[in-house]
């Protein structure tokens, strides 16, 4: 009698490795010179991205998140949460250089809108980073904050 294969382990896939350019300390620059830090774990066997935002000193918005990539819907999903009370559930994957994770919400007069995070221009020691809307179904889109990111440590070379 032949024994089943055993299940890959989790965090195995390569899918999951899609947000590992995010893992770091980062300092984080928006506007006219204004800043904040963040800090991105893998924690949970590497299965879990754990994002710890602190706005300070550009804004007392601190938030935090975490992503995990569902193999059995094939995306990437993020639950963010801050100190303002605001809760997105967002999904999305990578294509082309670009993570895009999406969410649809409401406005304050209750019209529906989605909103999209996308990091971009992806290197070993910096990126940016798109908080956008869409009125009209995503047909376009307006960036509402765009941060750019500095590792605060940069990264050794990966010898292969």
């Amino acid at each position: 009698m032949t024994e089943p294969a055993p299940s890959p382990p989790p965090g195995s896939a390569p899918e999951v490795r899609q947000f590992d350019f995010w893992l770091g300390e980062w300092d984080v620059a928006w506007g006219e010179g204004k800043r904040g830090a963040n800090r991105i774990e893998a924690i949970l066997n590497g299965c879990v991205i754990q994002e710890n935002f602190d706005g300070a000193p550009g804004t007392p918005l601190k938030g935090m998140s975490v992503s995990t990539y569902d193999a059995r819907r094939k995306c990437w999903r993020q639950t963010w949460v801050d100190d303002t009370g605001n809760y997105w559930a967002f999904a999305g994957g990578f294509q082309d250089g670009r993570m895009t994770l999406a969410t649809d919400d409401l406005t304050a007069e209750g019209k529906p809108i989605k909103l999209r995070m996308v990091w971009h221009n992806l290197a070993a020691d910096e990126l940016d980073w798109n908080w956008e809307k869409s009125e009209d179904g995503g047909l376009t889109w307006t960036a509402l904050w765009q941060l750019h990111y500095t590792r605060r440590t940069p990264r050794e070379p990966t010898h292969v």
